[in-house]
């Protein structure tokens, strides 16, 4: 398994920096050509090898050198690629909610997997609909295959040298570690800085500590990154710093959007030097930047350390699928819709799979639907969520998070509801099983 590590330049001077600024926007015009050309249906299937030799026989020219631009065209191609494989994820569950027939789903998934789906008209019209096509407005990237630079050690520091626009003159980097970058490199000039991203092996640079034995249900949450079917939290007080950040963001753009309305006015008044000088000075995204970056560096080891802790008990993670949007938003205030909105979900689902299979423990998804509205002792719709508490029909009162990481665990074992099971779906088959207990038959489940 492969991680992502990254180097900072170190002392790079303004004229290098420059030259790497003029290389990166040349890329960038190919980066868009090839997004606007290949990003619709029309490149499905499209192999950047057949697509690099067309162009050699055409002639292209793109006044940067002939490796550069052609490790840029796999590198967007592969980017198109995973932005189809993403739609899929949702299209599955649409063949699921359509096709009540086993054998038209195969067909369809077949399709899908085979990236022949054009030729279906219902697969075509999904994939439209989820996969809309894509532009980018990228210019500051640099994609280096291992001829495209060379690294080296100078007085115990890490350098780099760059194959630059001007033939046989390199551009040398220095860097902030004495490690040297391997691999297919991405240099992405942000800030007056040139960062370095490269892949190793997680096995070299993580934490290959043995896992736990148990086999653990967990549910993600805000107030806390995971809890599980034992009742511990992992990550408690995440929530505190998430709402923390969202607060302190409304409060910047609040005056951030004052400042906006002044420039607007002194351009409506025709004062253009006072409005240009108002966005200039007042309106920049440089320190916005430099928190947002340190906020998610902040919350993802905040993420990946709950993760370990979960690993640490766990043979086998059973999770909720949370790809799907999440229902039912309306209900909330302003400010509960906004810090949701800020929840990095993807970052504490990404940290557990990642941990998980670096350590060598086992990943199991199913689907979330409904496990904070049942009851765990039962499996039936029984009671009702009120905040951090869950109120059983015969009065016991259970902690709202541990009973859904129990559900989530009893969901790995449920037959009827798969991953895919769309969660009306889910609901009638709950529903059904609580019609059916003799002994709760005066009671409604809430729906």
């Amino acid at each position: 398994m492969k991680v992502t590590r990254v180097a900072f330049s170190k002392d790079l001077t303004a004229a290098k920096l420059a030259r790497l600024e003029v290389l990166a926007r040349r890329l960038g015009v190919l980066r868009a050509e090839v997004w606007d050309r290949f990003g619709s249906i029309r490149g499905v299937g499209t192999d950047h090898r057949a697509v690099r030799d067309q162009w050699l026989l055409d002639g292209r020219v793109f006044d940067v050198p002939a490796r550069l631009w052609k490790e840029t065209l796999r590198d967007v191609l592969d980017d198109i690629g995973t932005h189809r494989e993403a739609a899929k994820i949702k299209v599955r569950r649409a063949v699921w909610k359509r096709a009540a027939d086993e054998s038209e789903r195969k067909r369809l998934f077949a399709l899908l997997k085979a990236d022949t789906w054009p030729a279906d008209p219902y697969l075509r019209r999904m994939m439209r609909k989820y996969c809309r096509r894509g532009h980018t407005s990228v210019v500051n990237q640099i994609v280096l295959d291992t001829g495209c630079y060379r690294a080296f050690l100078r007085n115990g520091k890490a350098w780099l040298a760059v194959m630059s626009i001007d033939k046989g003159q390199r551009i040398a980097i220095p860097l902030n570690t004495d490690r040297l970058p391997t691999g297919t490199l991405r240099l992405i000039i942000r800030d007056g800085k040139v960062e370095i991203h490269y892949a190793v092996d997680a096995e070299v640079v993580c934490s290959t500590k043995p896992h736990g034995k148990k086999v653990l249900g967990i549910d993600m949450g805000y107030t806390e990154a995971y809890t599980d079917s034992d009742g511990d939290r992992h990550g408690d007080g995440i929530g505190v710093i998430l709402s923390a950040e969202s607060d302190a963001k409304k409060i910047v753009y609040q005056g951030r959007n004052k400042l906006k309305a002044l420039a607007d006015k002194a351009e409506a008044e025709g004062k253009p030097a006072k409005a240009a000088r108002i966005r200039r000075e007042n309106l920049g995204r440089q320190k916005l930047s430099r928190r947002r970056k340190r906020h998610q560096q902040r919350v993802r080891d905040l993420a990946f350390k709950a993760a370990h802790s979960v690993v640490d008990k766990a043979a086998v993670v059973v999770s909720e699928d949370l790809t799907a949007t999440i229902k039912g938003k309306k209900k909330f205030s302003k400010d509960q819709k906004r810090r949701l909105s800020g929840w990095t979900k993807g970052v504490f689902a990404d940290a557990l799979h990642t941990v998980v299979l670096r350590r060598g423990a086992t990943h199991e998804i199913v689907n979330a639907s409904w496990t904070s509205q049942t009851d765990s002792r039962t499996g039936l719709l029984l009671g009702s969520r009120v905040g951090d508490r869950f109120y059983c029909y015969d009065g016991v009162v259970l902690d709202a998070d541990t009973n859904a990481a129990r559900n989530v665990l009893a969901r790995r074992d449920d037959k009827d509801i798969t991953r895919y099971t769309p969660y009306t779906e889910v609901r009638r088959i709950l529903a059904a099983r609580t019609a059916a207990k003799p002994t709760v038959e005066t009671v409604q489940p809430r729906l």
